[in-house]
């Protein structure tokens, strides 16, 4: 039907399947009411879009008005909440098409029919079609009127209340483009409000290529002199700093940036501005804050907003940033994402795995530079968000190359964090791995009696205090060829000299029957009781076999909850042959195995290796009192007189 035999007024009924269909649209695809904003916006800006690419061929459709904009106009009388445009406009045929036919989408058409010309370099938001009927979220009613760019072309007005019918009929506009005037609900009049559409102007559309401007009401004098005026401010930056040239951006215009969209008083520590082009093609701008926010580990929630050709559709989005990366910032716009039909979804496709990888290689990079050019704001970095870097290790193999780098650790060599590179370029001559000890505090492990013959070689032993190390640890494996190994672990693999090896063949053989007596009294406890090859100063030590987990990571996930019903792995319980106390235990079990006093003893060491390794005490009053009674010997022995000075008393 063309415009010159239409009827004067028409009704024309949805059918039953499309009917069902948008009140599904209306009722269920949204989940936030306010996102109607969005999708009339984007609609208006596309129709913007389009007659800017016809005027470059046809310049008199700018004849009548040359400017393009949007306007919003609320009406608190009439309850009403007007969006407008200067755009392309529509026909009468076209809006019965347009707006008649659920998930038709007329960008879409405009864009295929560009497409078969091989014109490709227009951007349109609208895909789907549906945007539209978002109005219905607060409106009961919806008005269109319309007026298609061009000479001769006549105004109609569409209307709607989406139960069941429309009706077009002739309507008076002057110029060009569309007006969409929404009758608002009873209950959500508070859209009518200048606050309320900054705000969602500013969340959603802030970045939209054309001015958005909103009619606001300003009272001046008071009483009888009082004058009520009314103009349009513009309230959208209506520029993506983000698509803009690098070359043209100066470091304070990014600083600035970061803070208006983070909320941040501080500068970040560093940014980077990529733009990749092929088959996937997308504008990255992203941060490393000075400081982590208070939710950085409350809610888990990334910081990066998603953008498609400049239109806000998500915040936080999981599917473009891994949990590991959570504490970074920024924007990704994208042309040509999928999203699903009500864009607030991300669809799972080959383009939202490039995105992420992309972004994922991008941030380690920046982090790079980062540690390479300004070390100092590296250490601040790894000191707020170190712990949440270190996560990738655990999660994802596939990084664990550059993640290694960026590894920070204090250790037993100086104080202060070194990097394993570091560590690497300093192991001793015949030293094949990186070794490292696990535990709650620097304090807690640095005299731990498990480093004793690490040191006494001269081998530097990496601190690990967080509670995310071990697992980061187990991911990374080796680095530059080194094994990762920790000093907690059974086998520690420490090269020895044939005179060492027999010197401790000999010993094992020597305290046999200790260990087994050991074995015995243990039983319960521990899985094996051997001669040590680390421990120097210490009598004992509790090491941990294959497949088990350090003292520290057991309590952590007690403490979490992850741990119930998991069994505690049985230690293994090593003795240093030379200690004193293991020489006089020995004596004394050689005398008499079945004394009381060796399995008191061997109890005692072993819950003081309980201790040393981090492990609480099954009864620490029983502990207390094996003390109690040690300590009462010597205090005993200690008042005790010397024999010569005794027999010289006698003389």
């Amino acid at each position: 039907m063309t415009v010159e035999n239409a009827p004067q007024r028409e009704t024309h009924a949805f059918q039953a399947e499309i009917n069902q269909l948008l009140s599904l649209v209306i009722n269920s695809l949204y989940s936030h009411k306010e996102i109607f904003l969005r999708e009339l916006v984007s609609n208006a800006s596309d129709a913007l879009d389009k007659l800017r690419f016809r005027a470059i061929t046809e310049p008199e459709l700018l004849a009548d008005e040359p400017s393009l904009e949007l306007r919003l106009i609320p009406d608190e009388a009439k309850g009403t909440l007007t969006i407008e445009d200067t755009g392309i406009g529509m026909t009468h045929d076209e809006l019965v098409k347009n707006l008649g036919t659920i998930a038709h989408s007329g960008s879409r058409e405009f864009l295929e029919a560009l497409a078969q010309k091989g014109q490709k370099d227009v951007q349109l938001i609208g895909q789907f079609g549906v945007g539209f009927y978002s109005a219905y979220l607060v409106a009961d009613r919806v008005e269109v009127v319309s007026r298609a760019a061009g000479q001769g072309q006549s105004a109609w007005r569409w209307t709607s209340e989406a139960k069941g019918s429309f009706t077009v009929e002739p309507a008076e506009r002057t110029a060009r483009g569309t007006a969409i005037t929404l009758h608002l609900k009873e209950d959500q009049k508070e859209f009518l409000g200048e606050w309320r559409l900054r705000s969602l102007i500013t969340q959603y559309s802030d970045y939209v290529g054309h001015p958005i401007k909103l009619q606001v009401s300003k009272t001046t004098g008071t009483g009888d002199d009082a004058k009520t005026e009314t103009s349009l401010e513009v309230v959208n930056k209506a520029s993506a700093l983000w698509q803009r040239a690098k070359s043209d951006i100066t470091d304070e215009q990014y600083q600035e940036f970061y803070k208006h969209l983070t909320h941040d008083w501080e500068a970040p520590l560093a940014w980077t501005h990529f733009k990749a082009d092929g088959n996937t093609q997308f504008t990255g701008l992203l941060f490393v804050p000075k400081h982590p926010p208070f939710d950085l580990d409350a809610q888990q929630q990334r910081g990066v907003r998603l953008f498609v050709k400049r239109v806000f559709i998500m915040d936080r989005c999981e599917e473009l940033v891994p949990q590991w990366l959570r504490f970074v910032r920024g924007v990704i716009d994208s042309d040509d994402l999928p999203l699903n039909v009500s864009r607030e979804l991300l669809q799972d496709s080959q383009v939202v795995r490039a995105i992420r990888k992309h972004v994922v290689k991008k941030s380690l990079d920046l982090l790079e530079k980062l540690a390479k050019d300004k070390a100092d704001d590296y250490l601040t970095f790894w000191k707020a968000f170190g712990t949440v870097l270190k996560e990738g290790l655990a999660t994802e193999a596939e990084h664990k190359d550059k993640l290694g780098g960026l590894l920070r650790y204090e250790s037993s060599r100086e104080e202060g964090l070194t990097s394993l590179a570091d560590y690497v370029g300093r192991m001793k001559e015949g030293q094949e791995a990186i070794y490292y000890v696990y535990g709650e505090s620097r304090k807690a492990v640095a005299d731990s009696p498990h480093l004793e013959a690490l040191k006494q070689r001269g081998f530097e032993v990496l601190y690990m205090t967080d509670p995310v190390d071990e697992w980061a640890a187990q991911g990374l494996r080796e680095f530059q060829g080194k094994p990762l190994v920790s000093a907690l672990q059974a086998d520690l693999k420490l090269q020895s000299t044939d005179e060492e090896k027999k010197a401790q063949e000999q010993h094992a053989e020597g305290l046999k029957t200790l260990t087994e007596k050991m074995k015995d009294v243990l039983q319960e406890s521990v899985r094996e009781v051997r001669v040590s090859d680390r421990l120097t100063d210490s009598p004992v030590c509790l090491v941990v076999p294959e497949g088990g987990s350090p003292a520290y990571l057991e309590r952590l996930l007690q403490q979490r909850g992850r741990g119930l019903g998991v069994p505690r792995v049985k230690r293994i319980l090593e003795v240093n042959p030379k200690h004193p106390v293991i020489e006089h235990l020995k004596a004394v079990h050689d005398r008499d195995p079945s004394a009381a006093q060796v399995s008191e003893w061997i109890e005692l060491l072993h819950d003081q290796a309980l201790l040393t390794e981090g492990s609480t005490i099954a009864d620490p009053n029983r502990f207390a009192r094996r003390m109690t009674g040690l300590l009462t010997q010597v205090a005993a022995l200690a008042a005790a007189p010397a024999p010569a000075a005794a027999a010289s008393t006698a003389s």
